[in-house]
């Protein structure tokens, strides 16, 4: 979720949000194992990660855990969020730059500066945020970031070929009413405030075309989940040899 400026109401949304992650209630335990065990496989030799909305890395300094990164790079709107990512990230050893922005307009600059290159990038429930035009928009320049092996590793909200956005937020929603029992009536409001407002899905058809037309050779899927509302998809510069034999898929 991204969060607004003001400490009090980042503090509230940030406690919601680990409430959340505490309860598993978006299956982050299931998918960073996922991502963590793709890691190991994918770059058995010193990489470099850019994280695009890092939030407060938790899960992320997760997957990193006794992996090869060499060079971490994560962006956030969040200031605070940041402090509590310097933390979370200590225990990774490799060089770290955390960047207060909106990644959007991070990305168009890297891009414009033409000087980074990067082994893997990482967009972790942050990319539905944007409109059609903007993931348009930011597949062209991911694409350019990466490096000839690169992988833009997704893990996010997606909807069924054929379901309107209401559609799939009111299907979301009937699983956060059943599930999410740990939740006051306030804070799934908040939720339910949060995903009306922001929540804006693609289908895996349309994030193939974009992929596709952005100069990806292939889209894997590594996860979905129970509700089949969320995915890891791995988009490659190049064809690598299939993952799904290596039990992540």
């Amino acid at each position: 979720m991204k969060t607004d400026q003001s400490p009090n109401i980042f503090e509230s949304q940030w406690q919601l949000y680990q409430k959340i992650l505490t309860n598993n209630y978006m299956k982050h335990r299931e998918i960073y194992g996922i991502l963590h065990a793709f890691i190991v496989s994918y770059f058995p030799t010193p990489f470099s990660m850019l994280d695009l909305g890092c939030g407060d890395a938790s899960f992320t300094a997760q997957a990193l855990a006794n992996t090869t990164i060499a060079s971490y790079k994560g962006i956030d709107l969040s200031e605070p969020a940041l402090e509590i990512a310097r933390d979370n990230m200590n225990s990774i050893p490799c060089e770290q730059t955390l960047i207060q922005g909106d990644f959007f307009e991070v990305v168009s600059e890297l891009g414009q500066k033409q000087q980074d290159r990067f082994d893997g990038i990482l967009s972790s429930f942050a990319f539905h945020h944007l409109s059609f035009e903007q993931k348009d928009g930011i597949m062209a320049k991911l694409s350019h970031l990466l490096k000839a092996d690169g992988v833009f590793i997704l893990i996010d909200i997606v909807s069924t070929d054929g379901e309107t956005r209401d559609a799939y937020l009111r299907r979301y929603l009937e699983g956060v009413y059943q599930d999410w029992a740990q939740l006051t009536p306030e804070e799934v409001s908040m939720v339910e405030g949060h995903i009306l407002s922001s929540d804006f899905p693609e289908t895996q058809t349309t994030l193939q075309s974009l992929a596709q037309k952005h100069n990806f050779n292939r889209v894997e899927c590594l996860y979905r989940d129970p509700l089949n509302t969320s995915q890891v998809l791995c988009f490659y510069k190049n064809s690598p040899q299939s993952l799904l034999q290596l039990g992540v898929g």
